[in-house]
């Protein structure tokens, strides 16, 4: 792809694996679940994705059935031969990478289920002021621990790390261009105690001083990497379809409408800050509640979780969470709205309006506009009335709001 219609993030598609654990006898992109190699699931869902300009394919040496089995995509890849080692095929994708590309994705075709969003969070990531490499990450559910191997009755638990510290790291790993290649030649100065530690992209860029940021990964962006894995893959396929119609079936788009409320009561610390619409008023003292109070970003959570059917405020947020303590309104909308788009939706637009005597809203309503409207990446609305002095929102006691979203399926 020539540098005049590079426009976004370059993908680095390590597709260069035998998959020796596999056992299927050829490379492992090249497995077919549900109809489609491996590779092929990754382009689709690359290519659904906003923000890359080009796709770079990384194929195993002297093979040229990758390049054959995708001839439909041709005009669309760049193809370039593997290395010995990952490092070594990575470096092989950067060479062929368009100089324009400001931001790199490095991405294994074994992981060929990652949603497309997974690829937007991580270049959405990388426009963050001082962010220069990210990668997609989940938390870990089991307990793990670190043995030592060199006992003659078997291994012995050598420690316990806290599961809360740990994540289990995904691709795409995104990256600054010129941190990535920077960071790739200088793999040739480390020693051997060095190069141990370098596993992945990550680690070669944090070998290099540089801070990786984590954000959320997803189920569905399994590695292939044992037979029983391909078992997996066909069913994780095979729900993908289903909640993906094609257009001939499905020719509208139906949109889909939830409604959320919120209450909260006026804090009986006179010390507590108000926080209403995403805005500070410190004119006012703020609402209780587990996190900041803020019932018009809270009830704006509720509508965008009822019409895309995943829940509720508190079955994501609840009082069980202890990591969203304190959380503002504004970072709960926008986790909200990623895990309205996780489940496959997009959103069309949400409108709150809150009851209530204070705090005086009408001269911040574009602000507040503003600040939930990027935190949810759609449309927000917010007007304010009070209750003619009736029940608990004309005596001052609490705040009411209503919320209504549209979403729609993708």
């Amino acid at each position: 792809m020539s540098e005049a219609k590079q426009h976004g993030a370059s993908v680095i598609l390590v597709a260069a694996g035998m998959g020796t654990r596999l056992g299927a006898g050829m490379p492992k992109a090249l497995v077919q679940v549900a109809g489609k190699t491996l590779v092929e699931h990754a382009l689709d869902r690359i290519f659904a994705a906003a923000g890359i300009g080009e796709v770079v394919v990384v194929t195993p040496p002297g093979d040229q059935r990758m390049e054959a089995a995708l001839a439909g995509y041709r005009g669309r890849l760049v193809f370039t031969p593997g290395g010995p080692s990952r490092a070594a095929s990575v470096r092989a994708g950067l060479a062929r990478a368009s100089e324009s590309a400001s931001a790199i994705l490095v991405h294994d075709a074994a992981r060929a289920f990652t949603p497309s969003s997974v690829f937007e969070r991580v270049i959405d990531q990388l426009k963050e002021p001082g962010c220069r490499a990210v990668i997609p990450a989940l938390e870990v559910t089991d307990t793990i621990c670190v043995v030592d191997q060199a006992q003659e009755a078997g291994e012995l638990v050598h420690s316990t790390p806290a599961r809360s510290t740990l994540r289990a790291v995904q691709t795409p790993q995104g990256f600054d261009a010129a941190t990535l290649r920077a960071a790739h030649e200088r793999l040739d100065s480390l020693d051997e105690e060095q190069l141990e530690s370098v596993t992945d992209d990550a680690s070669i860029v944090r070998a290099a001083g540089i801070e990786v940021y984590v954000i959320p990964g997803s189920q569905q962006a399994m590695k292939v990497t044992r037979p029983d894995d391909l078992r997996t893959a066909e069913e994780l396929a095979g729900a993908q379809q289903r909640t993906a119609p094609e257009k001939k079936e499905q020719p509208m788009i139906i949109p889909r409408v939830g409604t959320g409320i919120d209450v909260h009561a006026v804090s009986e610390d006179p010390a507590r800050e108000m926080w209403l619409a995403g805005l500070h008023f410190p004119d006012d003292i703020g609402l209780s509640g587990h996190s900041d109070g803020d019932a018009v970003a809270h009830a704006a959570c509720d509508a965008l979780f009822s019409a895309s059917g995943i829940g509720d405020l508190g079955t994501h947020f609840g009082v069980d969470r202890p990591e969203f303590a304190g959380a503002s309104g504004v970072r709960l909308l926008g986790e909200a709205a990623r895990l309205v788009r996780e489940a496959g939706f997009e959103i069309g637009n949400i409108a709150v309006q809150f009851v209530g005597r204070r705090p005086r809203f009408g001269a911040r309503r574009e602000e507040a506009n503003a600040v939930l409207s990027e935190a949810a990446g759609a449309p927000v609305s917010v007007t304010a009335t009070t209750s003619d002095g009736l029940g608990y929102e004309g005596a001052g006691q609490g705040i009411t709001a209503y919320a209504t979203a549209l979403v729609y399926q993708r």
